[in-house]
C-alpha cells in the first residue's frame, strides 16, 4: 500500500464514480480498480458498493475514510515539513478561489508575514473542484471557494458575501438583450444561473473570460462593461474610468472557508485561520 492507493480511495468516495476519479487523477479506469482492490485485499474488507450509478462507501469505508484522509494529510504535512529552511518551523497551504487574489490571499500573505513570520505559506488559487481535491488529498490546509463539497470530517462556513455589479466604460442604462463590448465573467454556477434567469434574452456572449483582472483590464483598454466585485472597481467608478450601470440587477456573491477538522488541531492551521478571519473583518 502507497500514498497514491489511498489518494486513489479519497477520489472515489467523494466522485462516487471510478471513471470520474480516474480522470482526476490522470490514470486509466483500470488502474483505479487495481488501486483500489489492493486497497481492499491489504484491508481484507470491501470498502465500496458498485453498481452501474457509481460507487458508494460501504460501512468498512466509511470507518477507513477518516484515517486515509490523516495519512494523507500527514504525509503531505511531513514531505512540506522536512524540506524547511532555517527559521522556518511549519508550513501552511492555502486555496483561494480564481478572482479573489486581490481581496482575500494578497491580504492573508502580509498578515501571514506580519504576524507569524516563522510559517512558510503556499496559495494555490484554482476553480472549486480543484481546491477541494486538493483539499482531500492534503496538499492545502483549508480553501476559500465557491462550492464546497460536503463532507463529514469537513468543516464549512460562510467567509464573505460580497456585491456583483454592472460597469460600463460609458454611462448607460441596463438592457434585456446583447450589448456590444460586454465581457462575461464566469462568477461560478449559481452567478451564472441567476445571470440566466435576470437575462434571458441573452443566452450567449460574445466573450467570456474567466479571471476577472483579465475581463477588467480588457474593457478598460477596449471599452465595454462586465460585472465584478463593487470592493474592485470602487476606485475606478469614483475616478470615472468606469460607471455603474444604471438599472442593472446586481448579483451576491458568497465564498465559503473549507478545512478538515484534524487540520484545526495543528498550530500553524490555527494561525492560518485566525488570519483569514482577520483580513475577511478589515
Amino acid at each position: 500500500m502507497n500514498i497514491e492507493t489511498i489518494r486513489a480511495f479519497l477520489e472515489v468516495a467523494s466522485t462516487g464514480s471510478f471513471l470520474h476519479a480516474a480522470d482526476n487523477l490522470s490514470i486509466t479506469q483500470s488502474a483505479m480498480s487495481a488501486r483500489i482492490k489492493n486497497l481492499e485485499e491489504h484491508l481484507n474488507r470491501q470498502l465500496f458498493t458498485r453498481k452501474r450509478t457509481g460507487a458508494t462507501l460501504t460501512n468498512g469505508g466509511l470507518a477507513f475514510h477518516k484515517h486515509a484522509l490523516t495519512l494523507v494529510q500527514a504525509w503531505e504535512l511531513a514531505k512540506q515539513e522536512s524540506a524547511l529552511s532555517a527559521g522556518v518551523n511549519a508550513m501552511v497551504g492555502m486555496g483561494v478561489q480564481l478572482n479573489h487574489w486581490q481581496t482575500t490571499a494578497a491580504p492573508w500573505l502580509q498578515w501571514m508575514k506580519e504576524n507569524a513570520p516563522h510559517i512558510a505559506t503556499q496559495v494555490h488559487s484554482d476553480y472549486s473542484d480543484r481546491l477541494m481535491s486538493m483539499l482531500r488529498n492534503g496538499l492545502i490546509s483549508a480553501a476559500v471557494l465557491y462550492e464546497p463539497q460536503r463532507n463529514p470530517d469537513l468543516v464549512i462556513e460562510e467567509y464573505v458575501r460580497e456585491k456583483l455589479i454592472l460597469v460600463c466604460t460609458y454611462p448607460r442604462q441596463a438592457q434585456p438583450t446583447p450589448v456590444e463590448g460586454y465581457v462575461y465573467v464566469d462568477w461560478g454556477q449559481r452567478f451564472r444561473s441567476e445571470h440566466s434567469r435576470r437575462f434571458p434574452d441573452n443566452p450567449t456572449h460574445q466573450m467570456t473570460v474567466g479571471l476577472s483582472a483579465v475581463a477588467l483590464s480588457h474593457i478598460l483598454e477596449q471599452g465595454g462593461s462586465g460585472y465584478f466585485l463593487e470592493s474592485e472597481v470602487i476606485e475606478l467608478l469614483a475616478s470615472e474610468q468606469l460607471f455603474r450601470v444604471s438599472d442593472a440587477p446586481e448579483f451576491s456573491l458568497t465564498t465559503y472557508l473549507a478545512y478538515f477538522t484534524a487540520s484545526e488541531e495543528t498550530e500553524a492551521v490555527q494561525t492560518a485561520l485566525r488570519g483569514l478571519q482577520a483580513v475577511r473583518s478589515e
